[in-house]
C-alpha cells in the first residue's frame, strides 16, 4: 500500500489553506497596488513561508536523531525552566528576556563545544568561548545596574525668569517650607493589638476601637482574606484605626490634617514615608496625622485592583470621627485641641484619588454603593491635595463642589504617568461666594516615589524597575522639598487665609528662591476668577461663549481638540491649536493673529487693579512641517536651511477698545511658555515608549497678567474693551495650545 498518498494530500490540504489565507491577507492588505496583485503577491509569500519552513524542520528533525537524549533533555529542561520563570512573574519584558535567554543558550552551548575542542583549537579562542557566557552576564548585570540617561537634557534651556518679578520673600513672606514656631510632640494612636507593628500596639499612647469595612470590601475573600489574616492577625469586619500624630504644642484648638499612603507592597509600610510633612504642618501650628492603610495594599496574594477606594476613603472619614469624639470628650486629654471646621486631606497614589472620595462621601446619608450602610460625617473639610494621583480607580467620577483643592505631579512618574489630578481639577465647581482655590503644579524630573521618603526612585518593583530610566531624576530631598513649599503654602492659605501665598500657584517665578532649579508648570484659578472662553460647549471654531466673535489671519494651523495623555488617554479638557511659520524671519506684512471679539452690549469692564488670564502651552512645532513648501535641494550643503529647533515661544496679547484705543503686552515680561518637558521613562526607549506612551504630552499653565503692566496708546479705555487679540510678532514659528481665557478681579 502506498504510504506517501495521505502525506500528499495532507501536504496540498494545507498549501491550499495557506494559500487561501495569505491570498485574503493580500486582498486586504491596503497598498495601492491592484487587489488581485496583492492576492497573487500573499499566495506566492504564503506559499514560499510553506516550503521553506517544511524544508528547515524536516531538517532539524534529521538532525536531532543524532543528537544524544541526554543533550536534548539538558537543553529542553534549560528552556522550560526559564519559560516556567517568566510564566511564575518574571516581569521582564517579553521581548528582552527571550532574546537575552536565547543569546545565553547559543552561547553556553558555544562555551561546551569550546571546552570540549580546546586542545584542537587556538587556546585563545577557546578560552574567550568557554568564558561567553559569563562574560555575555557581566555585560547584562553592569547595564542593568546603572542608572540610565538624559537624552532630552542638552535641548532643554534653563527657565526664563523676567527681570522684574519682585520675589515674595522680599514682601516679608517666609518660606512655607521653613519650620514654624511651634514645638511639636510626636505619638501613636490604634487598636494596640497589631501583632506585625509595635507603634500600634504597645506602643500606641491611645487606644482606639476596631471598625467594620465589610460592606465597602466584599472582595476581602479568597487567598486575599486567608493570606492577609494570616500575617496581620484581623479581617475585614475588623480595621484598625491606627495614625501617626505630630501634635503642636499649645492650647488650640488647631486645624487637622490627615495624610494617606497609596498602594505599596502592604508588607513595606508607607505611613512613615510623610514625616518630613507632618513635622513642617505641626511646626506651623497645625495637627498632621499621617494614616495606617497598608493592610488593604497590594500583595503577593492580591491587589484588590482599585475596589477598595470606597474603604480607601471611608477610612479617612472614620478617623476624623475618632478625632471628633476625642475633641468633645472632657476627660480625654486631646479635648478642644482641634478645629474640626479646618481640616485638609493630603493623600499620595491611589490615596490621592482616595481624598476625593472621601470629600464627597463626607456630605453624603449613605454609603452610594450599598445603602446598608449609613454615614453621618459632615465635618469641614476646607482643602484637599492630591499628590501625583489616581483618577479612574473608583467607578464613580468624583465632582467635587466648594473645597479648596492642590494636585502635585511629577513628570518622570512612570507609575501614574499623566497628570491625572488636572481631570478632578476641572470638575471642581466653586458654587457660593466664598474664597476657594483650585491650583495644580507640574514638577519636571520629579517621579512617584520619592514624595514618600521610603519608596525610592524606582516606581515600580523588580525586575521592571531594572530598566527604569532613573538618571534624570531630581534628588529626593529637593523633590520632598517642593511638595514643603506648595503644600505648606496651600495649607497656610486654605486652612488659614493667609492668601498672599496664593501669587506662587499663578506664578512660580514669585517664588522661585524657595525651589531648586527646575521647571515647574503651575495652573490656578479661585472663586473671584470670571472665564469668558474655555472651549467647552461646542466645536464651533469662529464662535465662541455668549456670542464671542472667533476670526484668525495669517494661521498655519486653527483647531479645537480635546488634549490627550501619553498613553492614549483623554485629560477631559478641550483646548484650541494654533500655530503660525513665517519661514526664517518674521513677516509683519503678513502677522498672523487669534482674535476674540466682544458684542456691542457685552463689552468687558475692566479695572487697572485687575488681571488678564489666560492658559497656554507649548505645541508640537514639527507639526508645521507638512504646511512647508517643498524647496529643491540644493548642491551647496552651505545653502541647504538649518534644521528648526524648539521655538522660544513669545507674543503680545493686544486689548482694543470700542474707539480704537490699545494695550498691549509681551507675554515673557511677566512669564514664558515652556517648552515641551519630554522624558524617557525607560532606558530602553522603544520599551518606554510601548509600555507608557509618548515621552511629552500638552500640559496647560496658567498665565495672570496684570492690567497695570499693559502698555497703552490712544487713550485705551479699559471700561470698553472689545477686542482681546494674540498677535504672534515675536516669533517666527510656532506652535501653542490655548485655553481659560478670562479675568481675575
Amino acid at each position: 500500500m502506498n504510504q506517501s498518498l495521505p502525506y500528499q494530500l495532507i501536504r496540498f490540504s494545507f498549501l491550499a489553506i495557506t494559500l487561501i489565507i495569505f491570498g485574503v491577507f493580500g486582498f486586504h492588505y491596503l497598498t495601492g497596488i491592484p487587489p488581485i496583485l496583492m492576492t497573487i503577491a500573499g499566495m506566492l509569500i504564503g506559499g514560499i513561508a510553506f516550503f521553506l519552513s517544511q524544508f528547515i524542520i524536516h531538517f532539524l528533525l534529521k538532525w536531532l536523531h543524532k543528537v544524544p537524549i541526554t543533550f536534548l533533555a539538558i537543553l529542553l529542561s534549560m528552556i522550560f525552566t526559564l519559560w516556567f520563570a517568566k510564566w511564575m512573574g518574571f516581569g521582564m519584558p517579553n521581548f528582552v528576556y527571550y532574546r537575552a535567554a536565547l543569546i545565553l543558550i547559543l552561547l553556553s552551548l558555544l562555551a561546551a563545544i569550546c571546552f570540549d575542542n580546546r586542545k584542537r583549537i587556538h587556546w585563545m579562542i577557546s578560552s574567550l568561548g568557554i568564558i561567553s557566557p559569563f562574560l555575555f552576564m557581566a555585560w547584562g548585570i553592569y547595564w542593568l545596574l546603572q542608572e540610565g540617561k538624559d537624552p532630552y537634557a542638552k535641548d532643554l534651556r534653563p527657565p526664563y525668569i523676567p527681570e522684574n518679578i519682585t520675589q515674595l520673600s522680599t514682601l516679608g513672606l517666609t518660606n512655607p517650607a521653613n519650620p514654624g514656631s511651634f514645638s511639636f510632640e510626636h505619638f501613636t494612636y490604634g487598636s494596640g493589638d497589631d501583632k506585625q507593628r509595635k507603634e500600634y500596639e504597645s506602643e500606641v499612647r491611645f487606644k482606639t476601637s476596631t471598625v467594620d469595612a465589610s460592606l465597602l470590601l466584599p472582595e476581602w475573600k479568597g487567598k486575599k482574606k486567608k493570606w492577609r489574616e494570616r500575617y496581620w492577625g484581623f479581617g475585614v469586619k475588623k480595621f484598625p484605626i491606627n495614625g501617626r500624630v505630630h501634635l503642636p504644642q499649645g492650647s488650640g484648638p488647631f486645624p487637622i490634617v490627615l495624610m494617606v499612603h497609596g498602594n505599596h507592597s502592604m508588607i513595606d509600610y508607607s505611613d512613615g514615608g510623610y514625616a518630613y510633612l507632618g513635622e513642617l504642618l505641626a511646626s506651623r501650628g497645625m495637627i498632621a496625622v499621617s494614616v495606617d492603610e497598608n493592610f488593604i495594599n497590594g500583595h503577593w496574594s492580591g491587589d484588590f485592583r482599585g475596589r477598595e477606594m470606597p474603604t480607601r476613603a471611608w477610612l479617612l472619614l472614620k478617623h476624623l470621627e475618632q478625632w471628633n469624639n476625642w475633641n468633645k470628650s472632657p476627660e480625654h486629654e486631646l479635648f478642644g485641641k482641634v478645629n474640626m471646621d479646618q481640616i485638609m486631606l493630603i493623600g499620595h497614589s491611589r490615596g490621592g484619588e482616595a481624598v476625593s472620595i472621601a470629600a464627597a462621601f463626607n456630605k453624603l446619608p449613605y454609603y452610594p454603593d450599598n445603602a446598608k450602610l449609613a454615614f453621618d460625617f459632615n465635618f469641614g473639610i476646607k482643602g484637599i491635595v492630591s499628590i501625583a494621583p489616581t483618577d479612574y480607580r473608583y467607578h464613580r467620577q468624583i465632582k467635587l463642589e466648594n473645597v479648596n483643592y492642590l494636585s502635585l505631579q511629577g513628570a518622570y512618574d512612570a507609575d501614574e504617568t499623566s497628570f491625572w489630578g488636572m481631570r478632578p481639577f476641572r470638575r471642581l465647581k466653586f458654587t457660593d461666594d466664598k474664597e476657594w482655590f483650585k491650583a495644580g503644579v507640574y514638577i519636571h524630573k520629579a517621579n512617584h516615589g520619592q514624595f514618600n521618603s521610603t519608596w525610592g526612585r524606582a516606581d515600580f518593583g523588580a525586575p521592571g524597575k531594572w530598566f527604569l530610566n532613573t538618571q534624570p531624576l531630581i534628588k529626593g530631598e529637593d523633590q520632598r522639598e517642593v511638595a514643603k513649599v506648595f503644600i505648606s503654602a496651600f495649607a497656610e492659605a486654605a486652612l488659614k487665609k493667609n492668601n498672599e501665598y496664593l501669587s506662587l500657584f499663578s506664578n512660580v517665578n514669585y517664588g522661585r528662591n524657595w525651589l531648586p532649579d527646575n521647571y515647574y508648570l503651575t495652573h490656578f484659578q479661585d472663586n473671584r476668577d470670571s472665564i469668558f472662553q474655555n472651549f467647552e460647549e461646542d466645536i464651533h471654531l469662529a464662535k465662541g461663549r455668549n456670542n464671542i466673535k472667533i476670526s484668525t489671519a495669517n494661521l498655519k494651523i486653527w483647531r479645537e481638540e480635546n488634549l490627550g495623555t501619553r498613553g492614549g488617554g483623554s485629560q477631559e479638557n478641550n483646548a484650541v491649536v494654533l500655530g503660525w511659520d513665517y519661514g526664517k524671519e518674521l513677516n509683519s506684512d503678513s502677522l498672523a493673529s487669534y482674535t476674540l471679539q466682544f458684542p456691542d452690549s457685552t463689552l468687558l469692564k475692566l479695572d487697572s487693579t485687575d488681571q488678564l488670564l489666560i492658559s497656554l502651552a507649548s505645541g508640537n512645532y514639527k507639526s508645521l512641517d507638512k504646511f512647508r513648501a517643498k524647496k529643491k535641494e540644493q548642491s551647496s550643503s552651505e545653502n541647504k536651511e538649518p534644521k528648526r529647533k524648539e521655538p522660544f515661544l513669545d507674543f503680545h496679547l493686544v486689548l482694543k477698545d470700542s474707539s480704537g484705543g490699545i494695550a498691549k503686552l509681551k507675554l515673557r515680561n511677566i512669564k514664558e511658555i515652556a517648552p515641551p518637558l519630554k522624558v524617557q521613562f525607560m532606558k530602553l526607549k522603544s520599551y518606554g515608549e510601548k509600555r507608557i506612551g509618548k515621552p511629552w504630552e500638552v500640559h496647560l499653565e496658567s498665565f495672570a497678567l496684570p492690567l497695570n503692566t499693559f502698555e497703552q496708546a490712544n487713550n485705551f479705555n479699559l471700561m470698553e474693551i472689545q477686542e482681546i487679540q494674540l498677535v504672534f510678532d515675536v516669533c517666527p514659528y510656532g506652535v501653542i495650545v490655548v485655553d481659560e481665557l478670562g479675568v481675575s478681579r
